[in-house]
This record gives C-alpha cells, structure tokens and sequence, in this order.
C-alpha cells in the first residue's frame, strides 16, 4: 500500500540519508564503507516521473555516463526504443527538452531516462513504479525498453500493479514500514495475507 516504506528503502541505498538503526549492506559490505560517489555508482535509477534536465535530449542521455561518444549514445537510444522518435524532433538528439522534459510526453521522457540508465550500465537497477503514469500504448515501449535494461543485472522494483511483478525471483511485501511477507507470486496468491487481498482487488475484473 501507499506510505509502506518502499521508496524509503531506495532513498537509503543511494545514501540520501544514513541508516539510523539497523543495518543495510550492498555487495556484502555495509553501506557506510562507501562513499556517496561509490555507492551512487553501483545503481541506476528510473523514477516514476523521470527528471529531465532543461538541456537537449543528447545532454539529458549522456547525464548518465558524462564521458559517452555520440556513438554511445546513439546506441542506449536505440535500446531503449527512443531512437526513433528522437529523430523526429526539430533538432534531433540536440533538441532542448525544456524544463522538466516539458516539450516532450510522458513515455517519451521515460524512454530518455531509460537511455540514461543504460548508459550507466550500474550492476544494480531500481525501478520506482517506472510505467504507473503511462497510457498503454506509452507502457509497452517502456516495458519493452525495461526489458532490455533489466538483462544482467539485478533489479529491484517498487510496484503497486501486481502484474508488473508477477515474474519476479521473490516479492517482498511491505505494510507500515515493515516486510510483512515474501516468496514467490503464485506462494503468496495461494496465502491468506495482504499479497492475496491486493491481488483480489486488482483481479477481480478479470476472474
């Protein structure tokens, strides 16, 4: 549910502020043992809404990796299904976006970050509800955009759609702050817990 804590647990692995009590480890060692730099490095973050730069599209890809050719950029654009409708914009990669991403739809500025994140190439991805505020049409790309973000490396995903997790390795599910259960899909479908009674609601249509 809303306010469980799940993007509490995102904003502590980029060391947006330290864990107080507890403890959390990344790669086996403790978060503290890195620094802000090192441990930003190890993830690739696409939010719900993507943060845009008032740059060109160019600018807002290689943000990512601050080094990357033309080439390099062209080629995360292509990935993450952006090429195509870059290429249509009045300047091309070099168009300005706007504050914000203003200038460009929300799926469109999605796949941008999406670019972004692959440029990174990080070992460890995060996904925040990355498709939640799209029309359909716009969450297919960027599902087929995810797919291809997501191949070899490990992901963790905010979701409350229950479908966007369904073929996950394991689910944790969170109440108040705390894990109340985890397992796989269809093991916590089969259970009588919080899992069961939001799977209820969201496929009650369908049954």
């Amino acid at each position: 549910p809303s306010g469980s804590g799940k993007s509490t647990i995102f904003r502590l692995l980029m060391g947006h502020y330290p864990v107080a009590r507890g403890w959390a480890s990344a790669f086996g060692m403790p978060l503290h043992a890195y620094s802000l730099h090192e441990l930003r490095d190890l993830f690739a973050f696409v939010p719900q809404d993507a943060y845009l730069y008032a740059g060109t599209v160019l600018e807002n890809i290689r943000y990512g990796k601050p080094k990357a050719s033309e080439e390099e950029i062209t080629a995360a654009a292509q990935a993450s299904y952006a090429h195509e409708f870059i290429l249509e914009l009045p300047d091309g990669y070099n168009t300005l976006v706007g504050e914000r991403g203003a200038h460009l739809s929300g799926g469109q500025r999605q796949r941008i970050a999406i670019a972004r994140a692959l440029i990174k190439n990080a070992p460890v991805l995060l996904l925040d509800e990355a498709t939640s505020s799209l029309d359909s049409e716009s969450e297919e790309l960027v599902q087929q955009a995810l797919q291809v973000l997501m191949r070899g490396r490990t992901t963790i995903a905010i979701a409350h759609r229950l479908s966007t997790i369904e073929h996950a390795d394991i689910i944790y599910v969170m109440e108040a702050g705390r894990v109340v259960d985890q397992g796989g899909h269809a093991e916590l479908v089969e259970k009588d817990g919080l899992y069961h009674k939001l799977y209820q609601l969201q496929f009650k249509d369908a049954a």
